[in-house]
């Protein structure tokens, strides 16, 4: 049994990425390939009770919400995510270890040292294989998070942090070009969609059949 492939999707609040994921879920369905989508931080019932604690309010400790989140990966990691590549299924997940490299790291100044080394405890030896950054300026991001509706605290963010948060994904998509894929959020969902298969047949399909 060949094992599964993992993707993720990466990106500032409002570029689509939830959107995104169940559309290219539906597109490996249809060419006969068992697929999961799944969600950081949640995807397990620890996961989904960190991911409230962690939306609600910002401890004062930027370590803290990283141990929160690598807590969260590790359960994720253990019940959901290897089991289902082990079986050969595909997994989708929206967010992963780039939002913390970006948020807690890039953002809140943690160390890339202690960063990578929780990495290698909880994610470790299975690392995505594509990533997915959807890019979208600052403000059009912000604009389609507050039309959603409730704005989470992320969202909440001033436009300045908005635009430090971006830069950090495109630095990620330049420093890791084998991984992971640019892919311009600005067009329409179709055409986000269209890109999305591209990459995903350029880089995974081709190998899996």
């Amino acid at each position: 049994m060949k094992r599964g492939k993992f993707i993720t999707f990466e990106g500032g609040e409002g570029v689509g990425k939830s959107t995104q994921a169940k559309r290219l879920a539906e597109r490996i369905k249809r060419n006969d390939i068992s697929v999961i989508v799944t969600r950081e931080p949640g995807g397990t019932p620890v996961g989904e009770d960190v991911r409230g604690l962690i939306l609600k309010d910002r401890p004062k400790d930027p370590v803290t919400e990283l141990l929160l989140f690598a807590a969260a990966r590790a359960e994720h990691m253990t019940s959901v995510i290897r089991p289902a590549l082990d079986e050969g299924t595909w997994v989708i997940s929206d967010r992963f270890i780039d939002s913390t490299r970006v948020y807690q790291g890039k953002l809140y100044g943690l160390e890339p040292e202690f960063i990578s080394l929780l990495e290698r405890y909880t994610v470790a030896p299975d690392f995505p294989d594509l990533t997915l950054i959807l890019d979208l300026p600052a403000g059009a991001g912000v604009e389609r998070a507050q039309s959603r509706g409730t704005l989470s605290r992320y969202d909440a963010e001033r436009i300045e942090t908005h635009e430090a948060l971006r830069k950090g994904f495109l630095e990620i998509a330049t420093d890791e070009p084998k991984r992971c894929v640019l892919i311009d959020a600005n067009l329409p969902v179709s055409s986000v969609e269209t890109a999305v298969w591209q990459a995903v047949t350029a880089h995974l399909l081709a190998e899996a059949r």
